[in-house]
């Protein structure tokens, strides 16, 4: 089943910065061979349900295992039967 999400991985207690941490949730994203689109307060995805999910808890036990200590995801989800959602279509699609 094709999915649409925005997922936002925010660790605690790494300091200031995140940036390395969020460099390398993302490229687990790509890895898991999902649409993956940087935004201010997260990443937009696009792919399989099934790889969306799997690639969530790859980035918690990846980050886990790097170093960090606390991690929260915020994770949104959007499927639909009616045909494939897309991020495209979410974002050029004048339809429905």
């Amino acid at each position: 089943m094709k999915a649409t999400g925005d997922i936002q991985c925010i660790p605690i207690g790494s300091g200031v910065s995140v940036r390395a941490e969020v460099k390398r949730a993302h490229a687990i994203l790509e890895q898991a061979g999902l649409n993956a689109m940087l935004h201010p307060n997260g990443t937009a995805v696009e792919g399989e349900l099934e790889d969306v999910l799997e690639a969530v808890r790859t980035i918690h036990e990846t980050l886990h295992a790097e170093g960090v200590v606390r991690l929260v995801s915020y994770v949104k989800i959007a499927t639909r039967t009616d045909k494939d959602p897309s991020l495209e279509g979410k974002l050029f699609d004048t339809g429905s």
